[in-house]
């Protein structure tokens, strides 16, 4: 699910707290109780933490949940937030130990417990939500927890996990007010983050107050903040350009964002590049009409990426060719080596060779509202219907509508972004094309989970480099996932409100503390 185009990662698995005692929030010196309006078209799944696994829901998870680790501003590598400290036993990539802070308390005034930590844990696991995270999940066999001490046993060696326990699946919730093996489905939220939930109108708005209970990684308070959730990127500029909000984030309209200009009066610009995604994935089962491998890559032969990125996305995003994007470790250009450029010839020999019926329908599904989703998809449909060898029915769902089209294998093909959940390739692999991943396309390759499996086992992540390559390179063979773009990353404040640059950054993280006012 987030993004600055990253440098080489190496993964320091062993993490101590700078401070035992943590930090308690502090007022910010700008501040003064003012609140802040943030404005996104970013959508919320769920405020439980077990049953989302989006950008917008994890936003607001990284300000009223807390997790054992979280990033700093620019970081690479995790540190401890509701614990003090967490590492691997010597010589493992299988047990890992965290111990807990004292002192940290829900709202009900409840002391955290190393129980509330593994009851989070389990229930995620527990509930597997078709929208959830438990995927990302998928290593962890159990969860012991004494005292403070809480010791997680994975199935396999994940050098990965640390970052896994810093998303959003590691939000730790009161097990008082959270049932064992079910979602739950009021308007409540009972964490320990930077943000209580004071109140939220679904589809529309939450407002958010700091927490003076708060101990952890975040060093100030930030402002009472609003966000406010808008249909789509014209509403979101409407609002912006009316002074409605003071930071615009996720996303303007593509025309906005290639106009900005960091010198402009009257607003500040943070541009950066991003490891932010976008992909057409298929239904690969029995019963889809792109079931055959050749079928889809037939489609590959077909995508013009170069024409997306300019005409419906003003140049603002930047043309992918591989699942994991430039900047980390084992980006390739493997779609391209692949499918090097647009060949219908070659399209039409793959469907002859294929033997099926010509042209071959299907459907193709996007999320409303976020981003310029509908001209991308009329553009991919006029681009594949131009050969002659395809008739694509196109069709637009409201967010939590769409993600459980996908989720139930009811839609042949659709597009769907995706911000990286933690700074590391891993990320892009198994919860976009591992059996049983995220995407629920129904594509499942014994090579490609080995491949996943054994790059989890290198604590230096620069060593899972070649595994990274091999598995895009069976991806572009068995095309259950086509990358599109890699976008940038914008945030817009007004001229009085400072923090911007820090709100995203890549890690997963959404400080909306770092806002304030000048």
């Amino acid at each position: 699910m987030r993004s600055l185009r990253m440098r080489i990662l190496l993964a320091v698995l062993v993490l101590t707290a700078a401070a035992v005692g943590g930090w308690q929030l502090l007022p910010s010196e700008q501040g003064n109780g003012k609140t802040i309006v943030v404005g996104t078209t970013d959508s919320i799944t769920s405020l439980d933490p077990a049953g989302a696994y989006d950008a917008g829901s994890w936003a607001l998870f990284s300000n009223v949940y807390q997790s054992l680790l979280t990033y700093e501003p620019g970081g690479i590598q995790p540190v401890p937030d509701a614990a003090t400290s967490c590492s691997f036993d010597a010589g493992s990539l299988t047990t890992y130990r965290c111990t807990l802070r004292e002192g940290l308390t829900f709202p009900s005034g409840r002391q955290v417990t190393a129980q509330d930590v593994k009851f989070s844990f389990d229930r995620v696991k527990k509930i597997n939500s078709d929208v959830g995270p438990a995927a990302l999940l998928s290593t962890l066999a159990s969860v012991d927890a004494k005292g403070l001490k809480v010791t997680f046993h994975l199935a396999s060696p994940d050098a990965t996990w640390p970052f896994k326990v810093a998303t959003g699946a590691g939000s730790i919730v009161d097990s008082e007010r959270y049932p064992a093996g079910v979602l739950r489905t009021d308007s409540g939220v009972d964490g320990t983050g930077p943000y209580t939930l004071t109140s939220y109108d679904k589809g529309s708005s939450a407002q958010l107050s700091p927490n003076s209970h708060y101990k952890g990684a975040a060093k100030t308070a930030g402002n009472p903040v609003e966000l406010r959730y808008y249909a789509d990127p014209k509403a979101l500029n409407t609002a912006w350009e009316a002074k409605e909000v003071q930071v615009a984030t996720r996303q303007l309209p593509p025309d906005i964002l290639a106009g900005l200009n960091p010198s402009d009066p009257g607003k500040r610009v943070s541009e950066a590049d991003s490891s932010d995604i976008r992909n057409l994935y298929f239904n690969t089962r029995k019963d889809s009409p792109l079931h055959d491998t050749r079928v889809r890559r037939a489609i590959a032969w077909l995508i013009d990426r170069e024409r997306l990125a300019a005409t419906v996305y003003d140049g603002t995003v930047d043309p992918l060719y591989s699942l994991i994007p430039t900047g980390l470790v084992g980006h390739t250009t493997s779609f391209f080596d692949a499918y090097p450029k647009r060949d219908a010839d070659k399209a039409r020999e793959l469907l002859t060779e294929a033997g099926v019926e010509l042209p071959v329908r299907f459907t193709y599904g996007y999320g409303t509202g976020s981003g310029t989703v509908a001209q991308e998809a009329k553009e991919i449909k006029r681009q594949l219907e131009e050969s002659g060898l395809f008739r694509v029915t196109v069709k637009g769902y409201k967010w939590t509508d769409f993600q459980k089209r996908w989720a139930t294998g009811k839609l042949d093909a659709y597009a769907v972004g995706w911000v990286a959940d933690y700074p590391d390739p891993d990320t892009f692999a198994g919860p976009l094309v591992g059996t049983d991943g995220t995407m629920n396309t129904g594509y499942s390759s014994k090579a490609v989970d080995r491949l996943i499996k054994s790059s989890q086992q290198y604590a230096d992540r620069g060593r899972a480099a070649d595994d990274f390559r091999t598995l895009q390179e069976d991806i572009a063979e068995d095309v259950p996932a086509i990358p599109l773009w890699q976008s940038k990353e914008y945030v817009v404040t007004s001229e009085d409100v400072g923090g911007g640059q820090y709100l995203t950054d890549g890690s997963g993280v959404f400080r909306l503390w770092t806002l304030n006012w000048i």
